[in-house]
């Protein structure tokens, strides 16, 4: 059972307008350095607590340097912004020096293996993730307006960063849409029926700006849940998005099921997606675009894949291979 410190800590973030998954994942990090402090309240340690927490998650769990940073933006957020204690600006603790993963890439022919293992039932949404280079929530929070079938491309809403973006719709995938569009309209038309029923989850400006939209077909969810749920937020029934573990749990079965010894996850696809796109001779910076990275050097590790030696190199070995005598 969650303390009353960290119900009151979610009820804040929820009022401050925080996504869900940043609130679940901040809440862990607070949780994670309570127990490091032997259940101590946040509001009698400080830096050095905080400094001996960090350095604890890098040398003894060996984190790598995004989830160091997670895990002190969570903190950040609490002394600053809940209790109204900034931490200090200049602490010292060990920063984490693990390197990041090269990103695992399926290839072609795996790729089609993997899609024969996926299950007719959640089909739609992981093709979505190779097919248009999609995060995992991105897809999980499609709308039914965010499909464009003119212009067949998708746009993507607040991605990672905040930032907007349009990326390709795979003509393959139409069809499949449009059915799964007609079952959220059954699905509209029966929740509505119920008097707890509170429309889906708006964001609070569009809430006002579009009155009575919650109820509308466009703004439903594209991947809805199989059941209402109490909004943590407004404590009313809403038709949530997709569980996003019963993907990634769907994704993980299917690469087993396919016999890829690679551990695949729902990023493998978006990987595999850009890798892909650059392996049929797309430019880099539209590949860039279609993932929404800020920094082109991001994009510049999927290049780092397909070249061989790290410059396109071949090796000496290759070539002496051919020689006649």
């Amino acid at each position: 059972m969650q303390s009353p410190f960290l119900t009151a800590v979610s009820e804040f973030m929820y009022m401050k307008r925080y996504a869900k998954k940043t609130i679940e994942t901040y809440l862990k990090y607070i949780l994670q350095f309570i127990r490091f402090n032997h259940n101590a309240h946040p509001k009698v340690l400080g830096d050095v607590e905080v400094e001996a927490f960090l350095t604890y998650i890098v040398v003894n769990k060996k984190v790598s340097i995004s989830t160091q940073t997670v895990a002190l933006n969570a903190l950040v957020f609490l002394y600053k912004d809940y209790l109204n204690a900034p931490l200090s600006l200049d602490m010292n603790y060990v920063r984490s020096m693990k390197q990041p993963k090269l990103p695992e890439v399926l290839t072609p022919s795996e790729t089609k293996s993997f899609f024969e293992c996926v299950p007719a039932k959640h089909k739609l949404p992981i093709s979505l993730m190779y097919g248009s280079g999609l995060r995992l929530m991105e897809c999980m929070r499609l709308r039914v307006k965010d499909i464009d079938f003119e212009f067949k491309n998708i746009r993507v809403w607040n991605g990672k960063g905040g930032k907007h973006r349009v990326v390709t719709l795979s003509e393959q995938l139409i069809e499949s849409i449009v059915v799964q569009i007609n079952l959220v309209k059954s699905l509209l038309a029966k929740d509505v029926l119920d008097e707890k029923y509170g429309g889906v989850y708006m964001p609070h400006a569009l809430r006002r700006k579009y009155a009575g939209a919650a109820y509308d077909l466009n703004w439903q969810y594209l991947f809805p849940a199989s059941r209402l749920s109490v909004d943590p937020e407004s404590k009313r029934y809403r038709r949530h998005h997709l569980d996003e573990r019963t993907i990634q749990k769907t994704v993980t079965k299917a690469a087993k099921e396919a016999r890829i010894s690679k551990q695949v996850t729902c990023h493998t696809l978006r990987h595999s997606f850009a890798t892909h796109l650059l392996l049929n001779g797309s430019d880099i910076r539209t590949v860039q675009d279609q993932l929404g990275h800020s920094d082109l050097r991001t994009t510049q590790i999927f290049v780092h894949i397909l070249q061989r030696g790290g410059n396109a190199v071949v090796s000496p070995l290759d070539l002496i291979s051919h020689i006649k005598k």
